[in-house]
């Protein structure tokens, strides 16, 4: 599956222009990474709202771009409650990861 649905991400520039949305993705990169923190913090003190909180901020940010398979991973983490361990969380950060190199290179083609 593609890390991006390009409809969407196209149609963000188009909105937006594409300057500002490599803002925005810029902006992604440096909060996303907070926010699987948080997911790790919430799990680890067992903060069942947090965690849900965290989740649906990144799924939310996620669906922006159209980072689709992110997204509806960070849903089934925000419905699902507490894992019982950092599995998902691993798998989501993995996700994110391919997702950030696939936005990147989105925003820089289209930006330069």
């Amino acid at each position: 599956m593609e890390e991006i649905d390009r409809t969407t991400f196209a149609e963000l520039q188009a909105a937006a222009g594409a300057e500002f949305v490599a803002e925005l993705v810029d902006t992604f990169l440096e909060e996303a990474p907070q926010m699987l923190a948080e997911l790790r913090r919430a799990l680890a003190e067992g903060n069942a709202d947090r965690f849900r909180r965290a989740a649906h901020s990144l799924k939310s940010n996620s669906h922006t771009f159209g980072a689709l398979a992110l997204g509806a991973m960070a849903r089934e983490l925000e419905l699902g409650g507490l894992p019982p361990d950092a599995a998902p969380i691993d798998r989501l950060d993995a996700a994110y990861a391919r997702a950030a190199a696939a936005l990147t290179r989105l925003a820089r083609l289209d930006h330069d």
